[in-house]
């Protein structure tokens, strides 16, 4: 019936040949030019290294890309700044390229962004076919059968178009299509995680009923290296999910199984629209609703896989596709061993603000407030260096627990991140890495860490920490607080705040600088012990 037809079924035809296993030409086994869009996110900061493992040479394209420099990899790839709504960049980055990956996607980006995940496929794709690409590969979302388009949920419905753009122009595409991505870090398997760790009795929405075929992040991975092989005659969609097919219920009925918790008791409700469970999910888990929110949506309708033909060309080995239980026990291992490569908060907020801290002493952008504290530690550099790397997550923020916590609760409820994104390592940061409600701007090792702030504010802001050696077994703390306000609202903020900055700031100075002088002296009675 043409109101069941597929959105996809003009692409899905037979004119294919898949490669037999062991039939590869000095082609399929000759080393590719890849270009990763997105690296600096969830999947493009994992793919890059698998495509490394398998030989290719990596080109990655990211706005920012500072956030690439501290990745074990980065001396092995090509970065480029540029971004995919730029022509001259896009141009330059697909300069010389066999296979272009597409990993961009407007998710959580506010009103207007079909429209500009539309412009942005569309300049890829005609920027590809003018640069000579051979291939251009894909990862969107897995869409209902049955469901036309136009009931989709936004972003499925986008994602939808951004795969049919690649799959109309003059470039061979690999469109993958997944569902739920289970994998340490990734924004599925956090929503999973903490709704079910945090809450032993569930009232929940009427979606946690949908059936739903998740994958796991090493399969994706693998389909995504695999795609990149491809006959050049083969342009289409391939679903691609793991072997079980379960409702959410049951997948967080699972997962309290895996993790050693106690039975789930969940109550399902009908009232409960995307928007709202978005909300409910931001204040459980560590999910901003504006993320959360296209994720909810996505659940509406049942999402399960209608074939599984990426087997004629990525061939499963023993184990593959990983089930739900054995990706729910990795994920959770990587998390217990500090190994998450990278996280969902990996990508940028939508609308958070980009800027570098201005270092110019006569700045002339406008006013700078700034608070600085300074301290003489009893304590090596070294010691002190781990306490400001160590900082945010579970080991706080060294002052006023109750004020930061407000601070966070009152960022969520505006439409912020709030304190709940913590850490992706708890002892060790790299540039790009999201901590709590900052972000790392800027770090060198031993001497200084700078983060911006990601939580909604009328203006921008910067908390930068530092340390200096000053003698045997000595050394001093410099904290300084910058605050960039925007209008008048940004002023009156920065006055209303600056009666509690001797309590916050100077209370953390204080604290990290006597948490450094504990951890020395306990280093010190380790050290006498062993003589």
């Amino acid at each position: 019936m043409i109101g069941n037809r597929d959105p996809y079924e003009d692409s899905r035809t037979e004119r294919e040949c898949p490669v037999a296993a062991g039939d590869e030409t000095q082609h399929d086994r000759a080393s590719l030019r890849c270009l990763v869009t997105g690296a600096t996110g969830y999947i493009g900061g994992r793919l890059v290294p698998e495509l490394l493992e398998a030989g290719h040479q990596v080109r990655a394209l990211a706005r920012s890309p500072e956030k690439l420099r501290d990745q074990p990899w980065a001396g092995q790839v090509e970065v480029q700044r540029g971004d995919v709504t730029d022509p001259s960049s896009v141009a330059q980055a697909l300069r010389g390229i066999d296979v272009a990956y597409y990993l961009v996607h407007a998710l959580g980006a506010g009103s207007g962004f079909e429209e500009t995940d539309r412009k942005a496929a569309r300049l890829f794709a005609d920027a590809a076919a003018e640069a000579g690409v051979r291939r251009i590969v894909y990862l969107g979302g897995l869409t209902p059968s049955g469901v036309p388009v136009r009931e989709l949920s936004p972003h499925l419905r986008s994602r939808a178009e951004v795969g049919q753009i690649f799959l109309d122009s003059p470039v061979p595409a690999t469109v993958l299509r997944a569902a739920v991505v289970i994998g340490s870090g990734s924004a599925s398997f956090e929503m999973l995680r903490y709704l079910t760790e945090r809450l032993p009795v569930m009232v929940t929405p009427s979606w946690v009923g949908t059936r739903i075929q998740p994958i796991a992040i090493r399969d994706v991975l693998r389909y995504l290296v695999g795609g990149a092989r491809m006959p050049d005659e083969v342009n289409r969609t391939f679903d691609i999910a793991g072997p079980d097919i379960m409702s959410y219920r049951d997948m967080m009925e699972r997962y309290a199984k895996v993790a050693g918790l106690p039975h789930r008791l969940i109550v399902s409700v009908p009232m409960l629209s995307p928007r709202l469970s978005s909300h409910w999910i931001g204040l459980i888990t560590p999910v901003p609703p504006a993320i959360a929110r296209p994720l909810a949506e996505s659940l509406r309708h049942e999402v399960v896989c209608g074939e599984h033909d990426i087997a004629r060309y990525v061939p499963d080995g023993p184990g593959t596709p990983l089930g739900f239980d054995d990706a729910l026990a990795l994920a959770l291992r990587r998390i217990r061993d500090a190994q998450v490569v990278t996280r969902w908060s990996n990508a940028s907020v939508p609308g958070a603000p980009s800027d570098p801290l201005p270092t110019d002493p006569d700045w002339a952008g406008g006013s700078l407030y700034t608070d600085v504290r300074e301290r003489d530690v009893e304590a090596p550099a070294d010691a002190l260096w781990r306490v400001v790397e160590g900082i945010g997550g579970e080991n706080g923020w060294y002052s006023f627990p109750a004020a930061w916590a407000l601070r966070g609760w009152f960022d969520r409820l505006v439409g912020g991140v709030g304190l709940r994104r913590g850490r992706r390592d708890a002892h060790r940061l790299i540039v790009g890495d999201s901590l709590d409600f900052w972000r790392v701007e800027e770090i060198e090792r031993g001497r200084l860490l700078r983060l911006r702030a990601e939580m909604r504010l009328p203006g921008l802001a910067w908390l930068e920490m530092s340390v200096e050696a000053t003698g045997a077994g000595r050394s001093r703390y410099r904290q300084r607080a910058v605050f960039h306000p925007r209008g008048l609202l940004g002023h009156a903020y920065w006055w209303s705040v600056s009666p509690f900055h001797a309590i916050v700031f100077g209370g953390m100075a204080r604290n990290m600088a006597k948490a450094a002088e504990a951890e020395s002296g306990r280093s010190s009675q380790v050290r006498g012990a062993g003589t």
